[in-house]
């Protein structure tokens, strides 16, 4: 029913992490390595597999087991709202602002995201996990600069055909490393982002809002900087084991919740 597809450059996180999950046991899983963009991987992963339903993956994201399952009734769920449904994530921004989850996070050292009790739409994700519909015939933007915005940038586009994107309770673990500051790769998604999408600014993203004067982005990057101290204390170090961390969360077996 669905492939998994990962942007990947570390085999030692690849298989300390998403490797590990028990759904590529029966989900095929496509690598897409050392490619210029998360564009250009995911769009080679698009090419490069047939299942209906694409799960676009971190590669230091961990699914624990049934999440396979829940994943299938919350598509279900979502397809019961909006037959024609687009995209589905495992934490977004809705329409409101609000953001949706629940997630673990090992940068910020805790679950993150409200639980929404049916899908709610939004307007943006957090590019960990992105579930695409084949037949929404939506690609990756190519022309959009390395490792950033891209989840919000695709759900842009499929609202700007007429098509939605949903985020639903898919719990999942997270295990991303500490970034103390916001590089100016990420600078310039956001000029890109600008540009593309000048007509229906402002957008918000799970970390900053793009805006047509760019204030919030100057206000977002000053602070990180300035918590950046307070956010390292926080953080749980990448090499606690991913299943420990799903136990922690009570995520080691989501069949239940299937």
């Amino acid at each position: 029913m669905f492939d998994i597809a990962a942007a990947c450059n570390s085999e030692a996180i690849l298989a300390a992490n998403l490797r590990r999950s028990p759904l590529p046991e029966i989900a095929r899983l496509q690598c897409e390595w050392n490619a210029p963009s998360a564009s250009i991987a995911y769009n080679r992963a698009l090419d490069a597999t047939k299942g209906d339903v694409v799960v676009f993956a971190h590669q230091d994201v961990y699914f624990p087991k049934g999440w396979d399952a829940l994943l299938r009734h919350r598509i279900a769920e979502v397809t019961t709202h909006d037959p024609n449904w687009a995209l589905i994530g495992a934490f977004g921004v809705g329409l409101d602002g609000a953001h949706w989850g629940p997630v673990w996070s090992s940068s910020l050292g805790q679950i993150v995201g409200r639980v929404p009790e049916a899908p709610m739409p939004v307007q943006s994700y957090d590019e960990m996990v992105i579930i695409l519909r084949r037949a929404s015939g939506l690609r990756f933007d190519e022309a959009l600069p390395g490792w950033h915005m891209y989840g919000t940038d695709i759900v842009a586009l499929a609202r700007s055909r007429g098509l939605n994107a949903w985020a639903t309770s898919l719990p999942c673990i997270h295990n991303d490393r500490f970034h103390g500051a916001l590089g100016p790769d990420y600078t310039e998604c956001y000029r890109a982002m600008q540009r593309k999408w000048s007509g229906q600014l402002p957008l918000r993203t799970p970390i900053t809002k793009i805006s047509r004067s760019g204030l919030h982005l100057r206000r977002d990057l000053w602070r990180a900087r300035r918590s950046a101290d307070f956010r390292a204390d926080m953080a749980v170090g990448i090499d606690t084991p991913v299943e420990d961390l799903a136990r922690r969360c009570g995520w080691l077996d989501l069949s239940a919740n299937a």
